[in-house]
């Protein structure tokens, strides 16, 4: 992709109000995420029973818990957490899923049905019971997350670049390599893979939040991160148990959650409107 192409890209990006607004959130997360330590007022795990259930003041903004930790620390942390989570298994089932599904649109067609079939089979199991069954095998753990969320994940993302990479094979420059002898991972690199991967990076950037919606559902129902680990899951359930004691803290740990959602929500709507080239063009007349 050129210069000009870029700043293109850029400027149709920055003209997008909502994208804007979803960027900001979403970088305001990653900078949480990396400066947890820095920015955290306190250390999520210190216990302090003395001031346990504090409500918000300077000391402690967002008040303290059952353990008397500090909220607003566990919350800086716990979007460590969660985009760690989110980010490393949406980008290990998203590589898989482009290598699957290039490999099913464009190799022969008994591979693409074999394919298919596993992909169905999957798919076809209901997602929290396969989660729970492999979390019960495994233990709880957040390597056991990120597999769980991972093998859910695949399939959808190699059916999505199936169908892209099909509708592509039959491209006029597709044809023109295979005229030409070109060989097949040359076609599919340099041709195929830069074509579908901007879509798939739109369908990622609006999965995230649902994997961190996952993450700490599962976290919620102890089979996700383990406490003490902050997690917005963990929080959300300490509220839940203490709410007659703290209400204020359900609505802490929610609050990270909704924006999160509509972050990630809005800078992938954003993405899909530069990215796909069927509404530029549709723009465009």
């Amino acid at each position: 992709m050129d210069s000009s192409r870029k700043r293109s890209l850029w400027r149709s990006l920055l003209a997008e109000p909502l994208g804007v607004m979803g960027g900001v959130i979403v970088l305001t997360f990653v900078a949480m995420a990396l400066f947890a330590p820095w920015l955290a007022p306190y250390d999520p795990l210190k216990i302090d029973v003395m001031h346990k259930f504090a409500g918000s003041s300077w000391a402690h903004p967002a008040g303290t818990d059952q353990l008397g930790r500090d909220l607003l620390s566990r919350i800086i942390f716990g979007a460590r957490t969660a985009l760690s989570v989110a980010l490393t298994a949406t980008g290990i089932a998203g590589l898989a899923g482009i290598l699957l599904g290039l490999i099913a649109g464009y190799g022969p067609r008994w591979l693409d049905a074999l394919l298919i079939l596993c992909f169905d089979s999957v798919t076809s199991l209901p997602m929290i019971m396969f989660a729970l069954a492999v979390i019960t095998v495994m233990g709880p753990s957040t390597g056991t997350l990120i597999l769980v969320i991972v093998l859910v994940s695949i399939p959808g993302y190699a059916r999505f670049i199936r169908a892209q990479t099909l509708s592509l094979v039959k491209s006029d420059f597709v044809l023109a390599e295979q005229a030409m002898n070109a060989s097949h991972w040359r076609i599919i690199l340099i041709h195929l893979l830069p074509n579908v991967a901007g879509q798939l990076l739109v369908v990622l950037s609006m999965d995230v939040p649902v994997v961190i919606m996952l993450e700490a559902g599962l976290s919620y129902l102890s089979l996700g991160v383990k406490p003490p680990t902050p997690s917005w899951g963990n929080i959300l359930y300490d509220g839940y148990v203490s709410l007659r004691q703290s209400p204020g803290m359900v609505v802490m740990a929610g609050v990270p959650l909704i924006l999160a959602t509509l972050g990630f929500t809005f800078l992938g709507e954003a993405l899909r409107d530069v990215l796909d080239p069927r509404l530029q063009v549709r723009t465009l007349t």
